[in-house]
């Protein structure tokens, strides 16, 4: 579960992280960087896609900077995965609630802009 966030802070299961991460299948991968910085791609996710989750939510940044890559939604339709993108803190919500309600839900969040 995320337990808090704030603009350059998420809090997963009692440690904080001071930079963007991923959740695959529950684990934390920290320091989650992109080739294209604001734009996040099929590259920058392969650890989730081998992972073949139902949902993928997209932490965009406090203001929604972040976004998925035209391909990326492509393949995430071709595949049907589900993609959600929010803004961070509302994409905290939506995980969680979905990971309430045990869906295969997998993410990754851009902790500041």
């Amino acid at each position: 579960m995320i337990e808090k966030y704030s603009f350059g802070k998420i809090v997963v299961n009692g440690v904080t992280y001071a930079n963007d991460i991923k959740i695959v299948q529950g684990r934390v991968v920290s320091d989650w960087w992109r080739k294209r910085g604001h734009s996040v791609g099929i590259e920058d996710i392969r650890d989730i896609l081998e992972s073949k989750p139902s949902v993928l939510v997209i932490g965009k940044g406090q203001p929604g900077m972040m976004r998925s890559s035209r391909s990326l939604r492509r393949f995430l339709k071709k595949n049907d995965i589900e993609l959600i993108e929010e803004k961070t803190s509302q994409a905290i919500t939506t995980y969680n609630s979905l990971l309430q309600q045990e869906k295969e839900v997998s993410a990754g969040f851009h902790v500041s802009c």
